[in-house]
């Protein structure tokens, strides 16, 4: 009776124990079920070490490595539908049919997206939030500005070329006295320079003495024409020796005494320095012959050379402030009178005229000076910072926060500069926000990007005959 009992428990506790294992596998299996996520079906496979050659069933490298398979992320913008297939190694060449290239390589799918967005262009970057802040991106926002600029550059103190006075003999002759006779004096209007001896001087005035006592003679004379005769005579005379520069003084003397002078006196005809003397006591001297070179410094030039991107800012009439070295603590000023239509061929720069008053004479030709030319014209424009801005070739871009963490690049046309500030002509709107550093990685990743775009888009020319002999031969192996 006992044995029966042992044996009927042991039963029961193994029908027990056999029936807890099926519940406790049958409930495992279906949480594993729930837990498992659906398996993902590859779009395509990408080489491991190429990853612009792809294949659309498993397959592996020259080395012997498996591709990787690539998934369609949730939410991914492909869909199932193929546009077109494309050669892996001639990205120009499509077909729309699944096919092979002359090597027995398979054409890579290309998918349709079904949520492209009208505004993400070719180019675009999306960058996640961490990694913005490691590479120290910086933005900032287009404005409204007044532009200003304000010119600074080299000058060198000059002659006033309208104040320059070069003397030179009416007469030929031989000089008997040079009263001033070193370079760098002083002179003042109708001072004395030299006396010169010149037998057609003496001629002249015996002439003119001479037309002079006929006219004396025959002033009364009651026929009018010989009387007009004797007058013309007198004036012609008199023009003849002030034609020959005799001082009015001179000429007076010679009215009143008669007394013929051996030698003419030659006057300066302003006030200056004398800068050169070209004759010597003794000298003979021709019409040819500069005796005298005079510059009136009561006014000076002062040129300097401004760079291209200059020229729009200054025009004529802008006030200049210059200083000198040899003059401390004084600041001169002036304004800018001319702006010389051509540049220089060396240094590429425009030449500036500026005039200063220097009644104290303390502007000295062919010194140096510091000029500061203060430009009149203003802009109201949208600026940028000038380091905003990428030069490429051709292009001019900056590249434009979107939301999300996405930089769009943007063509842009741009105008003045000034202050590191550079007007922007076309391509931005007020408020708009840039990015200002860090932007040539961004143009880095962006023109990677483009080029896989453009690869990814189907030909749009007419393919020649072996490209359509090729797509017909893929659609017979389809078929």
């Amino acid at each position: 009776m006992n044995k029966q009992l042992i044996i009927t428990a042991m039963l029961m506790l193994a029908l027990g124990v056999g029936a807890g294992y099926l519940i406790a596998s049958k409930a495992g299996k279906e949480q594993a079920h729930i837990a498992l996520p659906e398996e993902k079906k590859p779009l395509f496979y990408r080489s491991p070490m190429n990853p612009s050659v792809t294949s659309p069933v498993p397959a592996k490298d020259a080395m012997g490595m498996d591709y990787v398979p690539v998934f369609a992320e949730e939410g991914s913008s492909l869909e199932g539908e193929v546009l077109f297939y494309r050669n892996p190694m001639n990205p120009e060449v499509t077909s729309p049919v699944p096919t092979k290239d002359a090597m027995g390589m398979d054409y890579v799918p290309v998918y349709k997206k079904d949520n492209a967005r009208s505004d993400d262009l070719a180019g675009s970057v999306k960058i996640d939030a961490v990694t913005v802040q490691n590479m120290g991106v910086r933005t900032t926002t287009a404005k409204k500005s007044i532009l200003s600029h304000i010119v600074r550059a080299v000058g060198r103190v000059a002659y006033d070329e309208e104040r320059i006075v070069r003397l030179h003999p009416k007469t030929e002759g031989w000089i008997e006295t040079l009263r001033v006779d070193k370079t760098g004096e002083r002179v003042k209007k109708d001072e004395d320079l030299l006396s010169i001896y010149s037998p057609q001087l003496v001629v002249s005035q015996q002439e003119y003495i001479l037309a002079l006592n006929n006219l004396k003679v025959l002033e009364k004379s009651p026929i009018e024409d010989i009387r007009r005769g004797a007058e013309e005579l007198v004036n012609s005379s008199r023009e003849r020796l002030k034609l020959l520069d005799v001082p009015a003084h001179q000429l007076h003397d010679l009215t009143r005494n008669h007394n013929i002078k051996k030698s003419l006196h030659i006057h300066t005809p302003a006030d200056g320095i004398v800068i050169n003397i070209g004759a010597r006591e003794g000298q003979f001297v021709t019409p040819e012959t500069e005796l005298y070179m005079i510059a009136d410094l009561s006014k000076v030039w002062v040129y300097a050379d401004i760079y291209e991107y200059e020229l729009p800012w200054v025009k004529v009439g802008d006030p200049v402030e210059m200083q000198l070295a040899g003059v401390p603590g004084r600041i001169f000023n002036g304004h800018l009178a001319f702006i010389y239509p051509y540049a220089e061929a060396k240094t590429r720069t425009i030449k500036v005229r500026l005039v200063f008053d220097n009644a104290e004479l303390l502007l000295k030709p062919e010194l140096f000076a510091d000029v500061t030319i203060y430009a009149g014209k203003q802009v109201d424009a949208l600026v940028i910072p000038s380091e905003a801005v990428i030069r490429s070739g051709a292009k001019t871009q900056v590249f434009v926060v979107r939301g999300g963490g996405k930089f769009e690049p943007r063509q842009i046309t741009t105008g003045l500069l000034s202050n590191n500030e550079i007007e922007i002509i076309d391509g931005l709107k007020e408020g708009e926000e840039v990015v200002t550093s860090a932007q040539f990685l961004i143009d880095s990743e962006s023109k990677l990007r483009e080029a896989t775009a453009k690869m990814m888009e189907p030909s749009t020319p007419q393919q020649s005959e072996p490209n359509r002999l090729i797509m017909e031969q893929g659609k017979h192996q389809h078929d």
